[in-house]
């Protein structure tokens, strides 16, 4: 299946094999392709890697433009009801290009509140995400996708006065990795409250000074940085009530936001190889009329095809569900299947980008270079597929 051919609205469902791709997915496509490629060519992929933010602001402001912060947020909180299966073709040409931005951040908190919040906490902030304003899932007490920890501990405290009594929780603790931290509006935080895990939800200006800890990434387009909450001071209706239940779904969706985005850049890492294998010439001949070389590279096709069908098959799931409802297990396996594909593809296509340029593929300047540390990267979002493989196991198996 390829970007050509998925062109047109085509539905099939077997079961839990539903797969679809609206006509408005395929206008999101071309106008991401075209946006994508138009904002994010390599030149500017490269001269952004030292950057602080490590995206361009006006880029962002001309996707707010277009309404993509809209996309996946209902029409009355200000969005476009398109969907979480419209982000997927968006994020999907994000990752073929490498641009760097806090979108699959702010979904995933947008996503987050509208799956776990209030109908206050969704009216305050979901038309915000709307208009731009950037938030970031506060999620690792360690770098273990798998662990069941809250290391951010809540405590309460009473304050007592004439009129009554006053209550406020207490943060203590760090998030290590949060995407995009430094340029987060707000975060959604996973705290120990009263022992049970919680989300709540803390701005920017609430954390104290030098709370931000810039992390140093192997992939540098990406940004991310430990955040410390100690000593902030939040109210208790700032904690989404459906915490958990939430926590859970946006795992899952990380999963299969990191997976499209990976299957985009699958494509970029094909492209790059293709170009090097029909150009180099060796002993007389192109490289690419070697059976060695030419077996690994329909093997990344191949992958990279199966990797697309699995992230819009796990798309359609999600959209034909319940709105705001629980991931049920049929999505729950698509979304853990698109990861674990999507990812290792990335990793086999990066490998083979800088082995097939030989030496020049070691180096610093070669392109081949930021697909294989962006494999690197997102292999371990939201889950590695070792992590989704034993989940899957239990799902598909028991």
């Amino acid at each position: 299946m390829t970007t050509a051919n998925m062109t047109a609205p085509k539905t099939e469902s077997t079961g839990n094999t539903a797969l679809s791709f609206s006509e408005e997915q395929a206008m999101l496509l071309d106008s991401a392709k075209s946006f994508c490629g138009d904002k994010s060519d390599i030149n500017a992929v490269r001269s952004l890697l030292k950057s602080d933010n490590g995206h361009n602001p006006e880029v962002w402001r001309e996707m707010v433009a277009l309404g993509w912060t809209g996309i996946a947020i209902p029409e009355q909180y200000g969005g476009f009801a398109m969907g979480l299966g419209s982000t997927v073709p968006v994020i999907e040409s994000m990752g073929r290009h490498l641009l760097g931005t806090a979108f699959i951040t702010s979904t995933l908190a947008a996503q987050a509140i509208l799956r776990g919040g209030s109908e206050a906490q969704r009216q305050h902030w979901l038309p915000k995400v709307v208009e731009g304003t950037v938030g970031s899932m506060a999620l690792l007490d360690n770098e273990d996708w798998g662990a069941k920890l809250c290391g951010v501990n809540a405590t309460l405290s009473t304050n007592d006065s004439e009129s009554g009594s006053t209550s406020k929780i207490v943060l203590s603790g760090k998030k290590l990795l949060v995407a995009d931290a430094t340029v987060a509006d707000f975060f959604v935080v996973s705290i120990n409250h009263n022992g049970n895990p919680a989300l709540a939800i803390v701005e920017a200006s609430q954390l104290t000074e030098g709370a931000i800890t810039a992390n140093t990434l192997i992939d540098e387009t990406k940004r991310a940085a430990t955040v410390d909450f100690s000593g902030v001071t939040i109210s208790p209706d700032v904690l989404l009530p459906h915490s958990e239940q939430a926590l859970k779904d946006v795992r899952l969706i990380g999963a299969l936001l990191i997976a499209a985005e990976a299957t985009g850049t699958s494509a970029a890492t094909l492209d790059c190889i293709v170009s090097y294998l029909t150009s180099r010439i060796q002993f007389g001949r192109l490289i690419g009329s070697y059976q060695s070389l030419k077996h690994p590279t329909v093997e990344i096709l191949l992958q990279m095809d199966s990797s697309r069908s699995l992230i819009y098959h796990a798309a359609s799931l999600l959209d034909d569900g319940p709105d705001k409802g629980p991931v049920e297990a049929d999505t729950e396996v698509a979304c853990r299947m698109a990861k674990a594909q999507a990812t290792e593809t990335l990793l086999f296509a990066g490998d083979r980008a800088v082995q097939f340029h030989g030496g020049m593929g070691f180096t610093y300047d070669c392109d081949a270079m930021l697909y294989i540390r962006r494999a690197q990267w997102a292999q371990h979002q939201y889950g590695d597929a070792q992590h989704h493989r034993f989940h899957l196991a239990r799902l598909l198996l028991d």
